[in-house]
């Protein structure tokens, strides 16, 4: 079992509880920040790691702060690791800029744009979400040998007489003429269906609720990034707030919840 200074009266005081917990050091810095249904079993599980070893070996305390749901534990995690940066995190790391392909509507083209340059959080007709040009037109690549996509008309190598590429390699159906434009067009829409994004589907904010029996929070979300919680039923949105830029991060965790059609929400409108 990996050795840690953490005093057993500290861990004795994990809850069994929903939330996000902090592992720390002497320094400055927390160490780890990690988010669990269950924080007192998630914690004690690092103690039993041996490829966390390193990191427990500077451990000195653990503190926590629980939540009413995982949504809300996922949220937190994601805000405070963005914001502390902890030495032994390796993820949810801030964007400064996304990109993502879009169809140009009069013709089958895709074409990369920036979230610097527009609303990613009500754009529709967004395929993926990339942290670089480069890791955009690889898995542009990816999809279009998987699928037997042209790669020219993709635009992802140069035109040509002779067709693209894969047509040497009997791989292009369109440059080997054995499928019409409209065909491969079509087969193209439906692959990158599968990496549509989802614009904001509110007018405005809205409130997710989440309940631990009489505990509730109500967790304040505005173009699929976390505002902050309150305490109850209630939506109430930050004094003097604008709206915020585009969360990958947030996205990928509220778009599930809010789209399921499960969650408990409040809309700007009934608050």
């Amino acid at each position: 079992m990996p050795t840690h200074h953490i005093p057993e009266a500290n861990l004795a005081e994990l809850p069994a509880a929903c939330g996000v917990y902090v592992f720390h050091g002497e320094g400055a810095l927390p160490l780890y920040i990690g988010k669990s249904v269950n924080i007192r079993s998630r914690v004690l599980a690092h103690l039993r790691e041996p490829a966390e070893a390193r990191m427990l070996a500077q451990a000195c305390r653990v503190s926590w702060q629980r939540t009413a749901g995982e949504v809300g534990a996922l949220l937190l995690e994601s805000r405070w690791v963005k914001a502390q940066q902890p030495l032994f995190n390796k993820r949810l790391r801030r964007s400064r800029s996304l990109c993502a392909w879009t169809m140009v509507p009069s013709a089958p083209v895709l074409r990369l744009v920036h979230s610097r340059d527009q609303d990613f959080a009500r754009s529709p007709g967004l395929f993926g979400l990339y942290s670089s040009g480069h890791a955009a037109q690889q898995a542009l690549r990816g999809l279009a040998e998987a699928q037997q996509l042209c790669q020219a008309r993709l635009g992802l190598e140069p035109a040509s007489a002779r067709g693209c590429f894969a047509r040497q390699l009997g791989r292009c159906a369109l440059c080997g003429g054995q499928e019409p434009e409209d065909q491969h067009d079509d087969r193209l829409r439906a692959a990158l269906a599968q990496w549509q994004v989802q614009a904001w589907p509110f007018d405005g904010a809205v409130g997710l609720v989440e309940r631990a029996g009489d505990w509730v929070q109500t967790h304040v979300l505005q173009h699929w990034a976390y505002l902050g919680t309150v305490e109850g039923r209630a939506l109430q949105l930050p004094a003097g707030h604008a709206p915020p830029p585009f969360d990958l991060d947030g996205y990928r965790i509220l778009v599930g919840p809010l789209l399921s059609g499960q969650a408990e929400l409040l809309l700007a409108s009934a608050s």
